[in-house]
């Protein structure tokens, strides 16, 4: 990502000191775990697909710099609030919010951030990047719980996987360089375009975090965790697809019944490795790429554009 952090360097920093000041309380206690939440953040990828979206149209301004402190502030939201309902302890290798300080004042955080979001807006009558990230947090939540309905039943449609990750993943994306583009952008079309330019970006990060599922690489969870968890992701819902009825029959059983035994799990993942689930999803996650930079490549050409393709690729080439 080093061509993208050059191209906006300065405006990184800008929004550094944006996002902190929009993370500031009056209670004290709530400003310190604030403090904490600032120290823990992750790689910026969304603010930066804002903050280039912009770009790519225009001058970088304060509805900008808004934009994308709105969607930093909504995502952690519901990072702490996942956290929660996930009861995970660790989240980017500190300790999780309700790790340090429960459950309780987890939730109360996650409000907190998600309020304020949502205020930085209002405040500064910036309605269209509210109207989006409104509608984006809508679409996480559903798919959030679409994914919990099919988690029961096994549900093995491919059509619903992506409907998934659609809502649950790719929808903020989305709306990250919509809300970013509607920023310096005046044509509905183009903001339309760059929605969905962030969509398909969104759908391939979320296949190559399926991916890692079935990998080495320590990304911060352990190999066959979304099986533990009785998440249907693309290489395993194609392996059940194309295999036969008994390993089908056994795969759906240990994912049911047996997801906590060590060796089944590494069974199903060797099933789901033979039967050309990890080769379908990476060429689906590629597909997706290439959707992505077909309607970048409508843009002219700039350094920016190129910046952003940089992030694109980043998401499908990343090793954690």
């Amino acid at each position: 990502m080093n061509l993208a952090r050059k191209v906006i360097a300065n405006e990184l920093v800008q929004f550094e000191h944006h996002f902190k000041e929009a993370l500031k309380s009056k209670v004290a206690f709530l400003d310190r775990i604030m403090q904490y939440v600032v120290k823990r953040k992750g790689k910026q990828l969304r603010p930066m697909f804002v903050l280039l979206s912009a770009k790519l149209g225009g001058q970088i301004n304060d509805t900008s710099y808004r934009a994308a402190s709105l969607v930093e502030l909504l995502h952690t939201a519901t990072l702490v609030h996942d956290d929660v309902v996930d009861d995970a302890m660790e989240r980017r290798g500190f300790f999780s919010i309700n790790a340090l300080w429960k459950n309780k004042i987890a939730v109360l955080v996650g409000d907190y951030l998600l309020t304020r979001g949502l205020l930085l807006s209002l405040n500064n009558k910036d309605y269209k990047a509210l109207q989006i990230l409104s509608e984006a947090v809508k679409e996480m939540s559903e798919g959030e719980l679409l994914q919990m309905e099919k988690a029961r039943n096994l549900n093995l449609k491919e059509s619903v996987y992506y409907d998934i990750i659609k809502g649950k993943t790719a929808s903020l994306l989305a709306s990250a360089c919509a809300a970013g583009a509607s920023s310096t952008f005046d044509d509905d079309a183009l903001i339309e375009k760059m929605r969905l330019f962030g969509e398909k970006t969104g759908m391939a990060f979320q296949i190559k975090d399926d991916l890692f599922d079935y990998g080495t690489v320590n990304v911060g969870k352990p190999t066959g965790n979304d099986i533990r968890e009785k998440k249907l992701t693309l290489p395993i819902i194609y392996a059940l697809n194309n295999c036969d009825a008994a390993t089908r029959k056994k795969i759906i059983y240990i994912v049911k019944n047996q997801n906590t035994e060590k060796e089944k799990v590494q069974f199903v993942i060797d099933e789901v490795k033979k039967a050309g689930g990890i080769d379908y999803a990476t060429k689906k996650m590629f597909a997706y790429r290439d959707e992505a930079l077909g309607l970048l490549y409508e843009f002219p050409k700039t350094e920016v554009r190129d910046a952003l393709e940089e992030l694109v690729r980043y998401t499908t080439d990343r090793t954690y």
